[in-house]
């Protein structure tokens, strides 16, 4: 099965907001990912900790060499990931406390540009990473450095994969929702659901496969594939499209026991939607920023924008 991106030509520009750009080179079948990890390691003192130099490249072959999936992508096809990790501190037995941020980016059809489909951060992983330890896939046995990796690579995966076909993504987050059940039963730290991290792995596993939001899943693929993908041929379907997305989302927040889907995606894309309806009729930037305003007050000070 060839990955529903090779079936579109992305060749022209758009300007909705700040994109990543850069001509995309042709290539034979390849991996899913191209992923670039950046390890800051500031807040260490001591050499003991030189081996996390290492740590970088061995995570990025890790991630790129791996097949996650049984689809065939050309080497132009694979996700642009970018994983950002803090080391926060380290323990003599080389027991690290991280901070990390994924991000993923998705071409716009009929464009030379990309837009953030993936966008989480995750404050508590802790892992253990002494000198000379390799690293290896075992979906049998959960290791809190590979398998924190395995984790948000599927749901990396699902989340982008949600965006090219309604509920696509599935079967990744299956695969991520075993390896959270292999870490809560090896008692992880930072995978259980009753945390005060609102943000938690449990929790956003859990909401993905939960038949519960399935209709926001369904209206953020409806936002980028009949959004976005349309905007540079046809502006004004493609707002109106965004538009009902958005409004789907605001009936699905209401009847929603977890805000965190949500503000997966509002933190994602508010810049993003308000460059889309900035120079929209007044009705329909109007309309817009009531139900912004109403379903996502975090980002209230960009959306007011959208007044004048």
């Amino acid at each position: 099965m060839i990955h529903p991106k090779n079936t579109f030509n992305v060749i022209k520009h758009i300007i909705l907001c700040a994109f990543f750009f850069g001509l995309i080179p042709q290539g034979s079948w390849a991996q899913e990912f191209n992923c670039d990890v950046t390890l800051n390691t500031d807040q260490l003192e001591g050499s003991s900790f030189d081996h996390l130099e290492d740590l970088e490249t061995n995570l990025e072959a890790y991630i790129n060499d791996y097949e996650w999936s049984d689809q065939e992508f050309l080497e132009h096809e694979r996700l642009n990931c970018r994983i950002q990790i803090v080391i926060n501190s380290g323990t003599s037995d080389f027991i690290f406390s991280a901070e990390t941020v994924f991000q993923v980016q998705r071409p716009i059809y009929n464009t030379t540009a990309q837009t953030t489909s993936v966008l989480i951060s995750d404050d508590t992983w802790q892992f253990s990473y002494p000198e000379g330890k390799s690293l290896i896939h075992d979906e049998m046995q959960f290791d809190d450095l590979t398998g924190y990796i395995d984790f948000f690579s599927y749901i990396m995966l699902g989340m982008d994969f949600d965006t090219f076909s309604e509920f696509g993504g599935e079967e990744y987050y299956v695969q991520a929702q075993n390896i959270l059940n292999l870490a809560e039963s090896a008692n992880s730290i930072g995978w259980s659901r009753s945390t005060n991290n609102r943000r938690n792995r449990n929790m956003l596993v859990t909401d993905l496969v939960s038949p519960s939001y399935r209709s926001l899943r369904s209206a953020i693929y409806q936002y980028h594939r009949h959004g976005l993908d349309k905007f540079i041929n046809n502006p004004e379907e493609a707002r109106q499209n965004i538009l009902d997305a958005l409004a789907s989302i605001q009936e699905a927040k209401r009847r929603s026991t977890s805000n965190l889907l949500f503000d997966v995606f509002f933190d994602t894309k508010y810049r993003e939607i308000t460059a889309a309806f900035t120079d929209a009729p007044t009705q329909i930037r109007l309309e817009a920023y009531d139900i912004l305003r109403q379903t996502d007050q975090g980002h209230l000070t960009e959306y007011d924008r959208l007044q004048n």
